[in-house]
């Protein structure tokens, strides 16, 4: 069974900082790329940053661009998002995610495990 555990969630003020970390665990896990979603309350859950362990290729929404920053490392199975600059408007539960294909790097469905998420509250 894979398992996917997000930490690093917390409350923290307008323009302060964070990081994400999500560890992959289970027999025989291995995947192409891993990514970070976001869903606040009562909106649509939504892509933020992902990256593909081949040639360590790295997608980021409009809305992350130039503030968030997504690394990993494939041996560890273990993905991180770096926050900066943080908005009222980037609170939201943050679910890590990993894909066992090359396509479909920013949409949910080209995803097949899913952590439980860790929440993100940005005050202002």
């Amino acid at each position: 069974q894979v398992q996917l555990v997000e930490s690093g969630g917390r409350l923290v003020q307008a323009g302060g900082s964070l990081r994400l970390s999500c560890a992959a665990s289970g027999w025989r896990f291995s995947s192409y790329g891993m990514g970070w979603f976001r869903q606040a309350p009562g909106k649509e859950r939504e892509f933020v940053a992902a990256i593909s362990w081949s040639g360590g290729t790295t997608y980021y929404a409009d809305s992350a661009k130039g503030r968030f920053s997504i690394s990993g490392d494939n041996a560890k199975n273990t993905v991180y998002l770096q926050m900066s600059s943080l908005k009222p408007e980037d609170t939201a539960v943050y679910y890590c995610a990993a894909r066992k294909t090359s396509t479909r790097a920013t949409v949910e469905v080209g995803y097949d495990y899913w952590g439980q998420g860790t929440q993100v509250t940005v005050s202002s």
